[in-house]
């Protein structure tokens, strides 16, 4: 299997002790490319010299909800300067990982769809696509996307949403990015819309060093392991893994332009 991981957080400490080991082995199981998120401005820099140092890797910059503490006004113009700066360059391929998340009460939602809009505005400036975090969060989120309109898409990363919603999302251009959240049993919804989503529409992730699949349930996540995600969501999705390891690539490289 030939295999694109599009949302990964490598360069979080997690990895620092065995990283090129990593990198090495997930190349050696078929994992061809992958993209390292930013999500606060402090790794900006981090994610980038990823990318740099290693050719397999892509970098996406953004100011994810979660940090939402951390984020002051002068870093969304860092990351407007660094868009400017990278334009052009092919290691850039996003601006992400940012959106909206409802799931954790604590988080000023006002605030949050400032950001939200601030950098959605920024992938439709550059002509990125956009990898959004969305949690509990669809109707907004896609009320907003049908405002905005960007040309390039994106990614709904770890969708986990209904069958209406994932029409509304492809409906916009937007490819839903799928991992380990569908191999766990207990994620009926989930599984069940899975069968129903057009494969043009997936685009394989693995959100390492999190959300680890149920065949390595308490272990750190890593972009090897995309070899049995892929497989137990052919399952699924009731065809060969092949046929998705070749349709989610292809998906990933028509959005990314690679």
């Amino acid at each position: 299997m030939r295999l694109i991981d599009t949302h990964t957080h490598l360069d979080f400490p997690d990895f620092d002790a065995d990283r090129a080991r990593l990198l090495a082995n997930a190349a050696a199981r078929g994992v061809e490319r992958m993209v390292v998120l930013g999500v606060y401005q402090a790794n900006f820099q981090r994610v980038w010299d990823l990318a740099c140092a290693e050719g397999s890797v892509h970098a996406a910059l953004g100011l994810h909800p979660i940090y939402l503490e951390q984020h002051r006004p002068e870093h969304l113009a860092q990351l407007r300067e660094w868009l400017e700066r990278l334009q052009g360059d092919p290691r850039l391929c996003a601006v992400g990982e940012f959106g909206l998340d409802y799931y954790i009460e604590a988080l000023d939602k006002e605030r949050q769809q400032t950001l939200f809009e601030a950098q959605l505005q920024m992938a439709c400036d550059y002509a990125l696509p956009a990898l959004l975090h969305v949690r509990r969060s669809h109707a907004q989120v896609i009320a907003t996307l049908k405002r905005y309109k960007p040309a390039r898409a994106g990614v709904i990363h770890a969708f986990a949403g209904s069958y209406e919603e994932a029409r509304e999302y492809i409906k916009l251009g937007f490819r839903l990015g799928l991992g380990g959240a569908a191999t766990w049993p207990q994620a009926l919804r989930l599984r069940k819309t899975l069968p129903r989503l057009p494969l043009e529409s997936i685009v394989l992730e693995t959100d390492s060093p999190d959300m680890a699949p149920a065949m390595f349930a308490g272990q750190r996540n890593s972009p090897e392991h995309l070899p049995e995600i892929a497989e137990a969501l052919a399952e699924l999705l009731g065809i060969e893994p092949d046929v998705l390891a070749e349709a989610s690539s292809r998906n990933a490289c028509e959005l990314f332009g690679w």
